[in-house]
């Protein structure tokens, strides 16, 4: 049995981070990604099509949304397609879910807790859904399989091992621990919820298959899983992503004017596609008046202009001298080292203020 595994495409997602018009870019690409890993499934002749959650986002879906999906799955057919909702697309009355005439092929999970679907001979699929947008429980809190046979399980949820602490920031949801997998009685658990992927003995997380945001690592895919007559499980990841999102450092050191900068930027984005956000680091003397709009036409080849950080560059002010000079620039810096201010505060209000004194226009602080 060769089932394919794809969660967290987040379906309509704000892309806050993007301008409306690459934001709407990005959304089309999340549907890019689902149709290749459908056409993937397809392409590998899988047995199902498993979906571990965050299909789409429930507050934020469009008018299309669901005659996409239900198109898509019903063009999947015989293979039949199987979703358990998470906290993002979660399984109330005013759902997706509810709204949409699925094909025969479709079966969404509805229930809190995990249901049994034998899906082949000796085979179970377990799962369940999220009906509420947060506060779901242990879906393998008291739960034991009730039969013989292989049993997978196809959720959303949190594991609290050593893998949580990777992905910081990412709220529990239905949390539980590795070992109350095998201990259910279940071989192994399709999971959503984590967007950093991870494959471990018992469960695998793929990762969103197209990329959300910068600084997202590992091989993100969709993932076909063959389940072995005993219980035992492989996995392969596949690439189903149809843009490149990635993160630049480039360090500015040495550069006496603001060419040299953009030549430094262009050069290191030469081969990039997709979208960038660049992070400029290092000093910059006084005299170069660098913004960040200065920077955003270094890279045609790009699919929208790169986002520029200028959070880690420093002005090259020595300080110390100027705090010794008898001159109004002098007495400023020296009270403001004098402050109670913290020293990122202390250090911003001097670069801002030396530069007003300088008759400088770009006032922000790097």
């Amino acid at each position: 049995m060769r089932i394919l595994l794809v969660s967290d495409l987040h379906l309509d997602s704000p892309f806050a981070w993007a301008k409306p018009e690459v934001g709407r870019k990005r959304r089309q690409a999340l549907r890019d990604a689902l149709a290749q890993s459908i056409h993937l499934a397809m392409d590998q002749r899988v047995d199902v099509i498993c979906c571990g959650g965050d299909l789409f986002e429930h507050d934020r879906v469009s008018p299309d949304t669901g005659q996409f999906l239900r198109a898509l799955f019903e063009g999947a057919h015989p293979i039949r397609v199987f979703i358990a909702p998470g906290n993002h697309d979660w399984l109330g009355p005013e759902s997706l879910y509810g709204r949409v005439r699925w094909s025969p092929n479709v079966y969404v999970f509805e229930q809190n807790r995990l249901v049994p679907v034998t899906i082949a001979e000796g085979l179970t699929l377990w799962g369940s859904a999220h009906r509420t947008p947060a506060g779901t429980p242990n879906f393998l809190g008291g739960f034991k399989v009730d039969r013989g046979g292989v049993h997978v399980a196809l959720f959303h949820g949190s594991e609290q091992g050593s893998f949580y602490t990777e992905e910081t920031g990412k709220e529990p949801y239905a949390p539980f621990r590795a070992a109350e997998i095998e201990a259910s009685g279940l071989h192994f658990a399709l999971l959503g919820h984590y967007h950093a992927p991870r494959d471990a003995e018992r469960f695998t997380y793929p990762g969103n298959p197209e990329p959300l945001t910068f600084g997202e690592s590992g091989q993100r895919a969709a993932i076909i899983a063959a389940i072995g007559d005993e219980g035992r499980v492989t996995i392969e990841r596949h690439s189903v992503a149809v843009t490149d999102v990635c993160d630049v450092r480039i360090g500015v050191d040495g550069c006496t004017n603001k060419q040299e900068i953009r030549d430094r930027v262009a050069g290191a984005l030469e081969n990039r596609r997709g979208y960038a956000r660049v992070t400029l680091t290092g000093e910059l003397a006084p005299d170069i008046d660098l913004q960040a709009i200065d920077l955003e036409d270094v890279a045609s080849n790009l699919d929208s202009p790169p986002i520029i950080r200028l959070e880690s560059v420093t002005v090259a002010y020595n300080l110390t001298l100027i705090g010794l000079e008898p001159t109004v620039r002098g007495q400023f810096v020296r009270d403001v080292q004098g402050s109670d201010l913290s020293p990122e505060e202390r250090r911003r209000v001097i670069i801002i203020g030396l530069r007003a004194l300088d008759g400088r226009n770009d006032l922000q602080a790097f």
